[in-house]
């Protein structure tokens, strides 16, 4: 006796075979890394960016700190901020990102360069 062939299941499309969620913290690693990346003299001492992201399906909101040196081109060095990391998070996360907010939490003078030992930084 023989058994009769299986029959194949229709084939599903990949993208309609489940849904894939990235986490928040995981876009903001990205975020942070994307503005690192398009920071090119970041000053010593100073921390690296941090982000924060918010995701609402397939839209993330981020906002980066940062420190920065001064004197400089802050506008220029913001405007390469947000354009890094909107496209690495379109890039690497396929999330649409319509705006990057950036809070520069400190301004580095090399004039103003604290003792050795002490940290002047503000919070």
């Amino acid at each position: 006796m023989s058994t009769p062939p299986r029959a194949t299941p229709p084939r599903v499309a990949p993208a309609d075979r489940g849904a894939t969620r990235i986490a928040d913290r995981v876009v903001a690693k990205i975020a942070a890394q994307a503005a690192r990346e398009a920071l090119v003299a970041r000053p010593e001492r100073a921390p690296a960016p941090h982000a924060i992201v918010t995701v609402h399906h397939d839209i993330a909101r981020v906002r980066v700190s940062l420190e920065l040196g001064y004197p400089s081109d802050l506008a220029a060095q913001c405007a390469a901020v947000r354009r890094q990391v909107a496209l690495r998070v379109e890039e690497y996360a396929a999330m649409s990102v319509p705006e990057v907010d950036i809070d520069i939490e400190h301004l580095h003078s090399a004039h103003t360069r604290p003792a050795a030992g002490r940290d002047r930084r503000l919070r």
